[in-house]
């Protein structure tokens, strides 16, 4: 199958179950609401190493915030038991602190839902208040009144959905795999929780050469410089460079919606000679999307 002359290999992108949450972050203008956006979504690339996953959804209008003001949606996903945790820590030590900020739930109709217990850092001189019919605490800062709320809903996701970009060497593949993540970018109930929304260091589950453990290592398979040294690489001839588009989202719908996006996106970037699919042969999740189906 080819796209603007790029090659879809007959593959698929194997993900995961897990949980989210939706914060929205607000402040008195864009600059501040997604600056404490970023700062929330900090570290929190990957499970394998990173407490949380974690990224910017979209920007949201003042009419989309509970407060009217402008503002940023971010997804923190973890397994479950670890959830409150992350995302107290993140309110607490990202938004709480940056000027202006305010943190409210993105989930407000979902029945499952945690408390950060925020109100607490008010060292009793806080007081309840509402906010767009919400139930918020009002804390006294030093700029002046935090105002937020400290429940938040959960809801089940899928993490690892993926497409892996090529191009003969990084300059192409990486400008094809730019344009996967900017056609992401605004779309909702999807994240893309990496640096820039790429992986170049794709990894794989545990290792093969150290008797020592190790959760993940580098994915061997994809790694242009290790064709014709290992028996399973995976590398089209030609291929000098990979990168991986990682989307973590609500549900399949979402997911392969994403995925779509960007596939149609890299291969009419102009310069990307393949695009594939990073999976463990089932291993690793229950959900997989076969590349060729997202254009059925």
């Amino acid at each position: 199958m080819e796209i603007d002359g790029t090659e879809i290999l007959d593959t698929y992108a194997e993900a995961f179950p897990t949980w989210l949450a939706r914060v929205i972050v607000t402040g008195a203008s864009e600059r501040w609401a997604l600056a404490a956006a970023n700062e929330a979504a900090g570290f929190a690339t990957s499970k394998i190493g990173c407490p949380c996953e974690a990224g910017i959804e979209r920007r949201l209008v003042p009419g989309e915030t509970p407060d009217g003001r402008p503002g940023v949606a971010v997804l923190v996903c973890s397994e479950k038991k670890n959830l409150r945790e992350n995302v107290a820590a993140r309110i607490a030590q990202c938004i709480l602190p940056a000027p202006t900020a305010s943190a409210y739930d993105g989930f407000p109709g979902v029945s499952d839902r945690f408390y950060t217990r925020m109100h607490y850092f008010g060292d009793a001189y806080e007081e309840r208040c509402r906010v767009g019919g919400r139930d918020c605490w009002r804390i006294p800062v030093m700029e002046g009144t935090y105002v937020g709320e400290e429940r938040f809903g959960v809801v089940g996701g899928i993490a690892g959905g993926n497409i892996l970009v090529m191009g003969d060497g990084a300059p192409s593949a990486l400008a094809g795999a730019e344009a996967a993540v900017d056609a992401i970018a605004e779309m909702a109930g999807v994240i893309t929780s990496f640096a820039g929304g790429i992986v170049a260091s794709g990894s794989k589950v545990g290792c093969r050469n150290y008797r020592f453990p190790m959760p993940a290592s580098t994915n061997h398979a994809w790694c242009p410089t290790l064709r014709g040294i290992v028996d399973d690489s995976r590398v089209p001839d030609g291929v000098g460079a990979v990168y991986e588009v990682v989307v973590n989202g609500l549900d399949e719908t979402a997911v392969r919606a994403a995925m779509k996006a960007a596939v149609l996106a890299a291969a009419g970037s102009g310069g990307v000679s393949a695009i594939g699919a990073s999976n463990f042969d089932g291993r690793l999740g229950p959900f997989l999307f076969h590349l060729h189906d997202l254009f059925e």
